[in-house]
Parts: C-alpha cells; structure tokens; sequence
C-alpha cells in the first residue's frame, strides 16, 4: 500500500509500505493492505511503516490521517 507522510512546511515521506503504526488519540492502531477506508486523528508519537521487514518511524506532532484505496495520507502539524 502507499504512505504519504506530509507536514504544511514539506512532504517527509511516499512510497510503498508493508503495515503501517499510527498514535491515534485513543491509543496505538495498525493500518494493513485492504484496510477500510477510515479518517481519523493523531496523536504526538510515533509513527512506524514496516517495509520488507524493516522498521522505519518518524515522531509526528498530532495530524489526521486517510485511508481509502491501499492509500494511506498522514497529515501530520509537524514531525519532530
């Protein structure tokens, strides 16, 4: 699935993801391939996106984040 991780100053991230792991204000939640279309808001914390095996993450500063169509569209206010 694709992620795109973008702030108003710069796009921080796009490509192709293997799972994605979001701070949603209610607590931690996962993003798979096929997952249901959902918005939803973040929290500060760490993102984390798994490619081949290999764990990558970016600390966001809240945001929102998209999901429809394998896309994943994270909004986030900054990245620390």
């Amino acid at each position: 699935m694709r992620l795109e991780i973008t702030t108003p100053e710069k796009n921080v991230f796009s490509g192709e993801v293997d799972l994605v792991t979001l701070p949603g204000k209610e607590g931690q939640f996962q993003i798979l391939k096929d997952h249901a279309p959902m918005v939803s808001t973040l929290a500060t914390g760490e993102l984390v996106y798994e490619i081949s095996g290999k764990k990558e993450s970016i600390t966001v500063e809240g945001g929102v984040v998209q999901v429809q169509n394998n896309k994943v569209l994270v909004l986030a206010e900054g990245v620390i």
